[in-house]
C-alpha cells in the first residue's frame, strides 16, 4: 500500500500500521464506551446528571424537579447506571442516587462545549 510521504514519517513514529490498530479499544470497551455515548445522548438523561451535580439525591426529589412518571424516571435511572454514570446506594427505605467519577468527567466535558 503507498502511503502518502508526510504521513508515512507521522506513522512510523506511532509503530506503523500495527500501532495504529494498537489505538483501537477491543470490541467490549468500545460497546462500553457506546453505551454511554447513547445515554448521554438523552436530554432527559442529561438533566438527571446535572441535578446529581450538586450532590446525591433520592428519586423522589429527582422525579419531583424533572415532573416525570416513576416508571419513566426508572428507566432513565437504569440506562445511566448500566453506562456507570451514576450509582444508586440503598438506604433504609430510599435509594440515593450520585454520580460516578465517569459521570462527573461528563459532566465536565459537556460544560466545556
Amino acid at each position: 500500500m503507498a502511503i502518502p510521504e508526510p504521513l508515512e514519517d507521522d506513522l512510523a513514529k506511532i509503530g506503523g500500521i500495527e500501532g495504529l490498530k494498537g489505538l483501537i479499544p477491543d470490541d467490549d470497551d468500545l460497546d462500553h464506551l457506546s453505551g454511554r455515548f447513547k445515554a448521554l445522548a438523552d436530554p432527559m438523561r442529561l438533566k438527571i446528571l446535572l441535578l446529581l451535580a450538586p450532590g446525591p439525591l433520592c428519586v423522589c426529589v429527582i422525579r419531583e424537579v424533572l415532573g416525570i412518571a416513576d416508571s419513566r424516571l426508572s428507566y432513565h435511572l437504569n440506562v445511566l447506571k448500566k453506562a456507570d454514570l451514576i450509582t444508586g446506594e440503598q438506604q433504609g427505605t430510599w435509594i440515593i442516587y450520585s454520580l460516578t467519577p465517569a459521570g462527573g468527567r461528563a459532566l465536565s466535558f459537556l460544560e466545556e462545549t
